[in-house]
């Protein structure tokens, strides 16, 4: 059965990706594990609705953690679709953690037989954005990584970077990863192929197992009662106008005072995603849950900071 690897930094774009991918016919019948580096899984809340089925993967990332998580998710996936507990599927796509390093699962899949036997990894397909990509390529080893062992690059978010920023990355990838083919996502949708197709470069998997650096760290913001947006939004300013660069990703849902459903929001350093709200909570969950990942950003700061302007306000 081929799987799909889907990588790429915080805030790349990989959720938006694959959901429009599952939308697609050859996206049907795929199974889905989504691996979050946070206490709180919301990718997987996302996705959930759009997969036959969906495996949130503990807390941490692929390449800390063991990987007996992502073999016994496999496992088990295969064990209840045999007893018809699952709806039958032709394809598992795994979406990593925005700060993993791919090539444990890789491995995963040369050194475990029985999973060898029954799976192969058709491609690589490394996610990057227009905006923020330069940048975090110069200082996290981590996405260059990713970038290294993809069969696939696919830059995100043309459609609001600068100009000639697209370019200047494709040349950036290039010097990175001469063999891998390149393409650009319009509105978050690339050709469904480019997810699916076998690659041609069977490139050699290295092991990379390394404890993640530069000072960052990952907390969840709860509330039991709604907020007011205006808190939200002023404390989220000027957290990006002060400290944008040490902002990696914001992402979660938020219960907004005279919301019928959660409003999801995203930010990534400098750049605020513009709030959506949803019809319906995605599970019975109803509470405020936004993930931080940081870099020498402590949740004490950040709660300090939305407590006096709420006081403010």
């Amino acid at each position: 059965m081929p799987v799909t690897v889907i990588t790429g930094f915080l805030g790349a774009g990989k959720t938006t990706l694959l959901k429009r991918f599952l939308a697609t016919p050859e996206g049907q019948g795929s199974a889905v594990v989504v691996n979050e580096f946070g206490a709180i899984g919301i990718d997987d809340a996302l996705v959930r609705s759009s997969a036959d089925e969906t495996v949130l993967l503990g807390n941490g990332c692929l390449c800390c953690i063991t990987r007996t998580d992502l073999q016994q998710a496999l496992r088990r996936m295969v064990v209840e679709r045999e007893r018809g507990e699952l709806p039958d599927f032709r394809r598992v796509v795994i979406e990593t953690s925005g700060l993993a390093d791919p090539s444990p699962i890789l491995q995963t899949f040369a050194t475990d037989r029985a999973l060898g036997s029954a799976f192969h990894v058709e491609a690589i397909v490394t996610v990057i954005d227009a905006i923020t990509g330069s940048d975090t390529l110069q200082w996290s080893a981590e996405a260059r990584k990713q970038a290294i062992l993809a069969d696939r690059l696919i830059i995100t978010k043309t459609d609001i970077a600068g100009e000639g920023a697209s370019d200047a990355l494709a040349r950036q990838l290039r010097a990175l990863n001469r063999g891998a083919e390149l393409h650009e996502a319009v509105n978050g949708e690339v050709d469904p192929t480019r997810l699916t197709a076998p690659a041609q470069d069977q490139r050699n998997a290295f092991v990379a197992e390394a404890a993640h650096g530069d000072n960052i760290s990952s907390f969840v913001l709860t509330s039991e009662r709604p907020m007011r947006w205006a808190v939200f939004a002023r404390a989220m300013d000027t957290l990006m106008q002060l400290r944008g660069a040490d902002l990696l990703r914001v992402k979660g849902f938020l219960d907004v005072e005279n919301c019928k459903g959660p409003v999801v929001v995203q930010f990534v350093q400098h750049l605020a995603h513009p709030p959506v709200e949803l019809e319906e909570w995605p599970d019975e969950n109803r509470q405020s849950r936004v993930v931080f990942i940081t870099r020498n950003i402590s949740e004490r700061q950040v709660r300090d900071l939305i407590a006096a302007i709420e006081a403010l306000v």
